[in-house]
């Protein structure tokens, strides 16, 4: 496996996203726990202990060799900083529809168009993380896919990206930090993942 650190752009969004404030702070929809939105909170408030349970989206690209695409998340980050985790996970703005949020997110972090991407069910969590204080309580929607553009990340959400098999992903997460979230998202995600790239092991 080998891992590129981020050389891509800043972000560079021309307008105010429809879910941030004027003020800078981000809105997500609250969910009950069917997944039904009963309502918006800001996205630090959600996160402070013991948690607001909230919509949320992780995605899984693989490239044409079935190995899972990884980011390790900026120093930078207020939540999770410097671990690794998934290809993209975030929440959707109030309103937006998940797949949009995770098609969305996908080209704003890593610079890059799915080449395929579809629903793989939906996963429900509660993960403290020790080190931030922070909980992630959420409905998490999941998407698997396929990439085969050229990666041009986003510097100021991830320090490095790196593409894993099964048996490659499974000795970095004994030797390096992941996300809380991490080892839930991807079990939850194997069927899918196994159905895209039967051979690669998932």
């Amino acid at each position: 496996m080998s891992t590129h650190p981020a050389a891509g752009r800043p972000g560079t969004a021309a307008t105010v996203p429809p879910g941030d404030r004027p003020d800078g702070r981000i809105m997500l929809e609250l969910v009950d726990e069917a997944g039904t939105t009963i309502g918006t909170a800001e996205k630090l408030s959600a996160h402070l202990a013991p948690g607001r349970l909230h919509r949320a989206f992780s995605v899984f690209l693989l490239d044409d060799r079935g190995r899972l695409l990884l980011q390790r998340r900026a120093l930078g980050k207020y939540h999770s900083p410097g671990v690794w985790s998934n290809t993209c996970c975030g929440h959707p703005y109030p309103g937006e529809p998940p797949f949009a949020a995770a098609a969305r997110r996908v080209g704003e972090e890593l610079g890059v168009a799915p080449a395929l991407m579809r629903e793989a069910g939906t996963v429900r969590y509660h993960h403290p993380d020790p080190d931030s204080g922070l909980v992630e309580q959420e409905f998490n929607h999941l998407f698997v896919g396929l990439v085969d553009g050229v990666l041009s990340p986003d510097p100021d959400e991830i320090a490095e990206t790196a593409f894993a098999a099964p048996e490659e992903l499974a000795k970095l997460v004994g030797a390096d930090p992941f996300s809380v979230w991490f080892t839930t998202v991807l079990d939850a995600a194997r069927p899918g993942l196994r159905e895209l790239a039967p051979a690669a092991g998932w």
